[in-house]
């Protein structure tokens, strides 16, 4: 679990692995150079399967490395810390994985908003069959964009060792590209029923540092990497759609900003030939997209501070 200025938030995602009924466990924290109460708040846990590591501010893929080089686990899951996860989450992903060091298992998944559990609401367009994993990869990406966040997947230590850890190059968007590389070097995805994770939204993260030369580099760059490892597994007519459709996203959701990168991204999709992805929109921001087109209606909102 790496952890920065997660002071908010850390005491209830630690709670929820503590309310786990499978008990074999060892929880790992890197407190990443946070500068706020973080390191406070996680004295109030004395579990012994709980230990707490300190590093100067180098990222989150930097502080997950450090965890996992840390960890003895047969099986592995990263977790945000500000998620929390059922309390059979565990039970349920250990059960489906079994003996097998080429499976991973998945999990269902809601969003809350405002840090009010209350408004949880579960996810009902998740992918509940088991399946191989490129199939999971083209269906995630059908008419929306895959969820990927770390804390859904318990993966075998044996297949991260095969298929590598966090790229620290990356920030915004990093578990695109790690968490399909990882899923490539698996032969199935397992779903767990019962397993939820309750998935934090609306915490107010800055347009800023989501707009920033550093974050759409890095998320252009996950996505455009992760793409291509579904590519040279299968470079099928399916793939081909589901690759450019991902990338059309990441245009409708970045555009206006750093023309160079959204002139890269709309290249790559032509040459996959093209996206019919439809801009997702709703409310005041149908209206414009119906009125002026999804071009206009972005520089509208980026103009107007969305």
């Amino acid at each position: 679990m790496p952890a920065y200025n997660a002071g908010k938030y850390i005491a209830e995602a630690v709670a929820s692995v503590l309310e786990q009924t499978y008990t074999n466990w060892e929880l790992i924290i890197v407190n990443d150079g946070s500068t706020d109460d973080t390191s406070i708040v996680l004295k109030q846990f004395t579990d012994p399967r709980i230990s707490v590591h300190q590093q100067k501010n180098s990222g989150q893929c930097a502080a997950a490395n450090k965890a996992f080089s840390i960890s003895k686990g047969r099986l592995v899951k990263f977790m945000d810390a500000d998620d929390m996860i059922s309390p059979g989450f565990i039970a349920q992903q250990v059960n489906r994985i079994g003996d097998s060091e080429h499976v991973v298992a998945s999990a269902a998944w809601g969003r809350f908003y405002n840090d009010d559990i209350s408004t949880f609401k579960l996810n009902e367009d998740v992918i509940t069959n088991d399946c191989k994993p490129i199939d999971w990869l083209v269906s995630s990406m059908d008419g929306k964009q895959a969820m990927m966040q770390c804390a859904l997947w318990l993966i075998p230590r044996s297949l991260l060792e095969r298929s590598g850890l966090w790229d620290e190059r990356l920030s915004l968007v990093n578990d695109f590209e790690f968490i399909t590389r990882v899923l490539l070097h698996a032969n199935e995805i397992r779903f767990a029923k019962n397993a939820i994770l309750y998935y934090r939204s609306g915490t107010g993260n800055s347009l800023s540092a989501l707009t920033s030369r550093q974050g759409v580099e890095s998320a252009f760059t996950s996505i455009y990497e992760g793409t291509t490892y579904m590519l040279q597994h299968e470079n099928s007519s399916r793939v081909k759609t589901a690759v450019a459709d991902c990338l059309q996203n990441f245009v409708y959701a970045y555009y206006p900003n750093h023309p160079d990168i959204m002139s890269n991204a709309q290249q790559r999709i032509k040459e996959l030939g093209g996206s019919k992805a439809p801009f997702p929109a709703g409310g005041y921001t149908k209206m414009l997209n119906r009125l002026i087109g999804w071009k206009l209606t972005q520089k509208f909102k980026a103009l107007f501070g969305r």
